[in-house]
């Protein structure tokens, strides 16, 4: 199974995508889309919706997950940030994909054991369990790619209680 975990934002976008055989995920690719910031909110979201479109055309993914919003953050910032949100669960609702949706503390506990893990012990994590040779950077692109793992390990705790 193919699995592409998004960190949404309107900045910066991290996508991380994985492959899973059994219990154990491997790393297929990750990065960021940047929106160009001069440009109009409509724009900057139609970067994020193609870019995605984009990934899931060449990459192929099984199944989409994505980190819900912040509730830390203040309203602007929130609704900024469901903006970028709204635009990747669109994309992946047109592909068909099943979605996952992950609160950060969920993400955090999934991949550290601490639901209130710094964003270094994230991507340290994330580099052990993928066996890469250097924590991924940016944070962003690690981030979403804790966003797939979390989504793998409930995919397989479903499976668990179910199958």
């Amino acid at each position: 199974m193919r699995i592409l975990g998004i960190d949404p934002g309107i900045r910066c976008t991290g996508f991380g995508i994985i492959s899973t055989e059994g219990s154990q995920p491997a790393l297929i690719d990750f990065g960021t889309i940047k929106p160009p910031v001069d440009e109009s909110m409509g724009a900057r979201l139609a970067v994020i919706y193609d870019d995605i479109s984009q990934l899931i055309g060449s990459f192929k993914p099984d199944e989409f997950a994505i980190e819900e919003v912040f509730r830390g953050v203040n309203s602007r910032s929130a609704l900024i940030l469901g903006q970028a949100r709204g635009a990747a669960l669109l994309c992946a609702a047109r592909h068909k994909l099943p979605i996952g949706e992950y609160a950060p503390r969920k993400i955090k506990a999934a991949t550290t054991g601490n639901g209130n893990a710094s964003k270094e012990q994230v991507q340290y994590m994330v580099q052990r369990i993928l066996g890469l040779n250097a924590p991924p950077a940016p944070a962003d692109a690690a981030d979403a790619l804790a966003v797939a793992i979390c989504h793998h390990q409930q995919y397989i705790m479903h499976q668990g209680v179910t199958g």
